[in-house]
Parts: C-alpha cells; structure tokens; sequence
C-alpha cells in the first residue's frame, strides 16, 4: 500500500461512485455491441467485398462470436477476479480487451480481424458482467443489490435502446468515422472512471475513523429479505439453526471442487432456480429484440430506423420501474416479484397476438402491449441476482475458510454471465424459428408457457419453500 493517501479517497471511493462507474461500464458494453450491429452488413460489403449473398451468414457468425466469447469466459473471469487481490485491475482488463476490439472493427480489412474483433468484444462483456456486478455486492451490500441492480439495468437499457439506432444515423450522415468517434468517446469516459476508482476495501485500509463515507466492503451477511415464510414463536430457532445446517460443507470434497468452491453451491435448487430466471430474462429481452424489428416491418411497413424507436415502448417502463421493483425485492424478498413478474408477463405476452396490420390506431395498439411487457421486465430485473447473491452468501457465512477471503461471488457472477449469454444466443433462434413456422402471435404462446413454468418454479423454490411445502 502506498505511503500517502490518494488524491480524492473520499469521492473515488463513495458509493455513487463506485455504482456509476459500474453503470457506465454495462452501458459501455451494450452501447458499442449494438452500435456496431446495424453496420456489419456494410463493412462487409464495402470494406471486405463480401459478395452479396455470403453478408447474412457472416453477420450471424459475427454475431455468434461474440455470444461465444462471452459464454466460454465468464467463468474464468469469475475465477480470476475471485484470486486476485481487488476487482479493479480485471475491470481495466476487460475494458482495454473492449478498446482493441474497437479499433479491430474500426480498422479491419479481413473478415479474420473482425472476428477476432467481436471475440474480444465477447471476453470484455465477460468481465465487465462478471466483475462489475462482484463490485457492486462488495460496495452496497445485499440489502441494497435489489434496488441497485434495478436502477442500473434501468440506465443502461437507454444504451441498449439508443445504439443501433444512432449507429445507422451516424453511418449514414457520417460514415465510419462517426459512428467510431462517438464509440471511443464513451470509451474514454469509461477508462478514466474505472482508473479513478477506488474500491471500498482499498479505501479502508487509509481511513482513521468514520466520516460519513460508507464502508460496505464487507462479505454480505444474509441481510438481504429471503422471502421466506416463518412464524414468531419456539419453532423459529430451531427451524434457523437447522437452516444455517443445510448450508454447511462436507469435508472430503474433490480438488476439482476445492479449486472452483461454487461448483458444490450449483447442485442447490434455489440458485439452480435463480439462474433458471436470468436464462428466461435474457431469453425474453432477446426474442423482442430479435422479433419486433420483423414483426414492425410486416404489420406496418417499418424501416430500420422506425423500428428501433418502437422499443422506446419496451424499455421505458423498464427505466421508471426498474428502481421501484429492485427496491421492492430488497424489501420483501425475490419471491414475490419472480412469481408476480414471469406469472403477470402470461397473459401479456398471449395478447401481443391482438397486433394487427394496420395505420396509427393498430401501432398505438402495439406500442401499448409493449409497454406492458415492459412493465413485466421490470419486475423481473433484480429477482435473479438478488436470490443467486443470498445463497451463496449463505454457504459463504456457513464456510469461510472453504470459500476464501473474497468469497465466490465473482465465479457466481461469472456463471450468470454465461448463462444470461446463453439465453441472449439461444432466445432468437428459438423465437425466430417459431415465428417462421407457427406465427408471432402463437410464438408469444410458447414463451408464454415459458413464463409460467418460470413463476410455478418461483414458488417453489426461490426463496426458500413455502410454509406449505416445508411442512410436509
């Protein structure tokens, strides 16, 4: 540790920082993979010479690249970020791995480079998922990652939003140029706020009594509301002592789950379940994104560009209600918002078959329904991570010495990760084979089904089994 006291302990390690940071790292991610999207068809044709009918198949595998990428490291970006003494010098890694993939798309004049480029636009996501959302549970602590989480999903769907529509105005006014400035603008922004930052642990070690600056770097200690039925009376006790026993080690585990402690937490139900929930997420958020554009231009004739500004729809409830629903899983536990939000997004989704062709009365209509789904993604922003992060910390407080000094949230967040990739990989290929052969609105049926297995699953297991399950 240095001898002197950084310039700016104070505001590089306050809370706001920190989460803003992080916040901005997400966006970063999201806004450069979806400015990049709308304009691969074009550097394959005009830089590359791709001929005509070969452009649609190396979209797909640009885009595979990328979702491959993300899957296969972040696990071990969770890993390494869990075994390396703080999270910042990962964070950096990942956001110069995002910076040369920049300047590969930028520059690349061979369809070799600009794979290797979306490669590394996969890693990058990897880590700053994996890492930013480990930082985030050190600096606010479990009580607070509901309501954090939802705010910051809510920001960063702007970017998401946003991107492909300013990356084909952009092209389209400025060419190449335009859209890269803006991309290693924000990428500068975001290098000097993870080089500025100072995390919460680091921070302590320089301060001599409390003065006002938050210090929530400690382990998460369960304090976060399970929404686990219980009753106030002699039971209650013994009920927890025999809880706190299920979340117990037993000696003699294998190397292979001594080198990597989450592996033994992934046989339990309800963080199966948690991830469950992350996997459908990611699966809705990617069957309308891969659904709407298509569908928009069938019922209305839609270009590119109309299209996008459709999701203003989608996500604009998500950005107002994202911060309310977190707060409330912090309030009253996970289950409720799972079970309500997958359980509400049923009949939703089933109406979405109501769209009809049309003038400005039918796209009012359609913008309505996807302002309700909007609603349902909102409520189910947080429930994953928040019940994911309980359990863990559960086996954490039960095994210090097992888990390590830093715990492994960091190879949670890693799993998350992939399994919120893969379900980002695997939602437009299933919605967009269903709707090719049974039709939108039958489609919306399926992940309607979906959904309700997701909340009768909820029930069950996220946070905690009912009282009259538990019973029995």
């Amino acid at each position: 540790m240095p001898s002197s006291k950084p310039i700016g302990l104070a505001w590089r390690s306050n809370t706001l920082f920190i989460v803003s940071t992080v916040g901005i790292g997400l966006f970063t991610d999201l806004f450069l993979y979806g400015l990049v999207v709308p304009i691969l068809p074009f550097i394959l044709r005009d830089r590359i010479s791709l001929p005509e009918e070969q452009i649609q198949s190396h979209v797909s595998a640009l885009l595979a690249a990328y979702a491959g990428a993300s899957v296969l490291f972040s696990p071990p970006a969770g890993i390494i970020a869990d075994r390396v003494p703080t999270r910042q010098a990962p964070f950096l890694a990942g956001l110069v791995a995002l910076l040369a993939a920049t300047l590969m798309l930028f520059l690349g004049q061979t369809v070799a480079v600009l794979t290797l480029a979306r490669v590394l636009q996969g890693v990058s996501g990897a880590v700053v998922w994996t890492i930013g959302l480990a930082l985030l549970l050190d600096t606010v602590g479990p009580e607070n990652l509901g309501k954090t989480i939802g705010s910051i999903f809510g920001f960063i769907s702007i970017g998401e939003l946003a991107a492909p529509v300013l990356g084909g105005v952009l092209y389209k006014k400025a060419g190449y140029p335009g859209v890269f400035g803006i991309g290693f603008a924000i990428l500068a922004l975001d290098f000097t706020m993870r080089l500025l930052l100072i995390e919460k642990k680091v921070a302590a070690q320089w301060e001599t009594k409390d003065d006002g600056v938050e210090n929530d770097s400690e382990q998460p200690d369960g304090g976060i509301a399970t929404g686990e039925d219980g009753d106030d009376n002699e039971e209650e006790p013994l009920l927890r002592k025999k809880e706190e026993n299920n979340y117990k080690v037993p000696e003699g585990q294998s190397k292979m789950v001594r080198s990597y402690p989450i592996l033994y937490i992934l046989k339990d139900p309800r963080l199966l379940t948690a991830l469950l929930l992350a996997f459908n997420q990611a699966t809705l958020l990617a069957t309308f994104d891969a659904t709407i554009p298509t569908e928009a231009g069938r019922l209305f004739d839609f270009d590119s560009l109309k299209s996008g500004l459709l999701f203003i729809a989608l996500v604009l409830p998500y950005l107002l209600l994202g911060p309310v629903a977190g707060w409330l899983v912090d309030r009253y536990g996970p289950k409720p918002a799972a079970v309500l939000g997958f359980g509400y997004l049923v009949p939703v989704l089933i109406l979405l078959r109501l769209a009809r062709p049309g003038g400005t009365s039918e796209i009012i209509i359609f913008c309505a329904l996807l302002s309700l789904c909007g609603i349902g993604l909102a409520i189910i922003g947080s429930p994953s991570i928040v019940e994911a992060s309980y359990v863990v910390s559960q086996y954490d407080k039960a095994n210090p010495d097992f888990f390590g000094e830093q715990g492994p949230y960091a190879q949670l967040y890693g799993i998350n990760s992939m399994v919120f990739s893969l379900g980002l990989t695997v939602g437009p290929l299933i919605s967009g084979g269903l709707r090719d052969s049974i039709g939108y609105g039958n489609m919306n049926a399926v992940v309607a089904a979906l959904c309700l297995i997701t909340a009768l699953l909820s029930v069950v297991y996220v946070g905690g089994k009912p009282k009259f399950l538990r019973k029995r």
